[in-house]
């Protein structure tokens, strides 16, 4: 009997940490198990989440910065400058463009430790970039001094180091744009005296050499020294240094100077508003400008005329038969190139010399032609690289900057606008895009409905994004349909 109560007792007992063996096997099991899909629901949360920037949003919208890269647009309106900078992160960068191939990946852990330097190698970098020209002797241009190291933008390659030309005024008025956008925010990235345009000034060795690690529009790479030298060479007058070259000479010379800037947008048709653009001081215009039967709408007074020596032959190409011969001539006419080539250096020494072009595709063209026989090198003007390299960095830079790095830039309206902007008083912009631009063809003269085209070496839904704060911000007054 006690036999058996001892089997008994041992089997239950068997039975027993057999049982709470396998409850705790499975209790590990599944907590393992659970665990599991949380860590990646984590991530994923992590990784994906961003803010929608879309047109149809207020321009005032705060968004939420994620590990993915916000576009810019999500700031601008409430979002000081410096909140868009990471210093802790190593800059994704395209192949072979790294000018820091020894610097080291910053880890988030390191912040505290890391983000000082960085900024200091950073700051230092851009001091050393700066043109110091304050030693000269000349007086008739603007005195250019080494500029302030600014905040440096991500990535690191785009170069937000600029030189500074500081300009006086040419109007005594108050009510200035350069007053007015200190209190908006704006306020961080506007830079009063950055170089609009290029001139014989400019052209050092140290400064090619700096400016030459850049592409396209933003640099000088597309041209050698020599040819940039001979080229600049010919820009020598304070009427190249100075957009408004002519307000000096204008009747009023104390108010402000009112400049309306018109894009070639289908939203201009049937406005009327072409008394209205032709009233203002100065009327820029760009690429297809056609004004002959459209003067009701879009003015006919052009003293600005901005392109590049590529849109300018295919606005002549694709638009003649719409009725765009070539640029505007009159006697108050500018002609402003925005340099994408070294074709569009050397067409513009070709129209201030009246001579053929020396090489490229214009070396057929006689620019008299296009500029007319009265143009010379007084009617000349270039955008200076660092100054549409700074509207890209600062005001429209896209979300997918790294991966279109070398194709990428303002379209030339946009550059157009952004340099009234910096210069004149007064801004008001016409036939600029607007969210509602799918009910208005492409441009105000197409013959029938054509839909926006958008391309990838221009973001026009960042631009339009920009207007909009632009205008709410009082910058700018922009032209849109009630």
């Amino acid at each position: 009997m006690a036999l058996r109560r001892r089997l008994l007792l041992g089997v239950l007992t068997v039975g027993s940490l057999l049982g709470v063996y396998i409850l705790c096997f499975n209790l590990e099991w599944n907590f393992s198990w659970s665990m599991t899909p949380l860590r990646h629901f984590h991530g994923f949360m992590q990784t994906t989440s961003s803010c929608d920037c879309g047109v149809d949003k207020a321009a005032t919208q705060r968004c939420r910065r994620s590990d993915e890269q916000t576009p810019p647009s999500c700031f601008a309106a409430e979002t000081p400058w410096s909140l868009l900078t990471d210093r802790t992160r190593k800059p994704v960068e395209p192949a072979g463009t790294d000018p820091h191939p020894d610097r080291p990946t910053l880890n988030p852990a390191l912040k505290t430790r890391t983000a000082a330097a960085a900024t200091v190698k950073l700051q230092a970098q851009a001091q050393n970039d700066a043109l110091d020209l304050s030693k000269s002797n000349s007086t008739r241009g603007p005195t250019v001094r080494p500029a302030t190291p600014p905040r440096p933008t991500e990535p690191a390659f785009v170069g937000d180091a600029y030189m500074n030309d500081y300009i006086n005024p040419e109007t005594g008025c108050k009510d200035t744009i350069r007053s007015r956008v200190k209190e908006t925010a704006f306020g961080e990235r506007f830079l009063e005296h950055i170089p609009v345009l290029q001139w014989a000034k400019h052209v050092t060795p140290e400064q090619h050499k700096r400016l030459s690690q850049y592409p396209g529009t933003h640099g000088w790479e597309v041209i050698d020294y020599q040819t940039l030298q001979d080229t600049l060479s010919v820009l020598n007058s304070s009427a190249n240094w100075q957009l408004l070259d002519d307000w000096r000479n204008r009747n009023s010379k104390t108010e402000c100077s009112r400049c309306a800037v018109v894009g070639n947008g289908g939203i201009l048709k049937d406005s009327k508003k072409g008394k209205e653009i032709d009233s203002h001081h100065y009327v820029f215009r760009t690429n297809g400008a056609i004004t002959k039967g459209f003067e009701e709408d879009v003015g006919s007074r052009t003293t600005h005329y901005t392109f590049s020596s590529n849109t300018l032959m295919n606005s002549m190409r694709s638009y003649g038969g719409a009725g765009y011969k070539g640029p505007p001539v009159s006697e108050e006419t500018r002609y402003v190139f925005l340099p994408d080539h070294d074709r569009d250096y050397l067409l513009m020494k070709a129209a201030a010399t009246h001579t053929m072009t020396a090489k490229g595709p214009e070396r057929a063209k006689k620019p008299t032609d296009l500029f007319g026989k009265d143009v010379s090198a007084a009617k000349l003007k270039m955008y200076h690289p660092d100054f549409v390299r700074y509207l890209r960095n600062r005001f429209l830079r896209p979300r997918t900057l790294q991966r279109i790095y070398n194709m990428y830039r303002p379209s030339t309206g946009s550059v157009m606008l952004l340099a009234a902007m910096h210069t004149c008083d007064q801004v008001s912009a016409y036939g600029f895009m607007t969210p509602d631009y799918n009910n208005y063809s492409n441009h105000y003269f197409d013959s029938t409905y054509h839909k926006v085209g958008f391309y990838l070496n221009h973001d026009f839904r960042l631009e339009m994004s920009l207007w909009q704060q632009l205008h709410q911000a009082g910058l700018i007054r922009l032209y849109m349909r009630p």
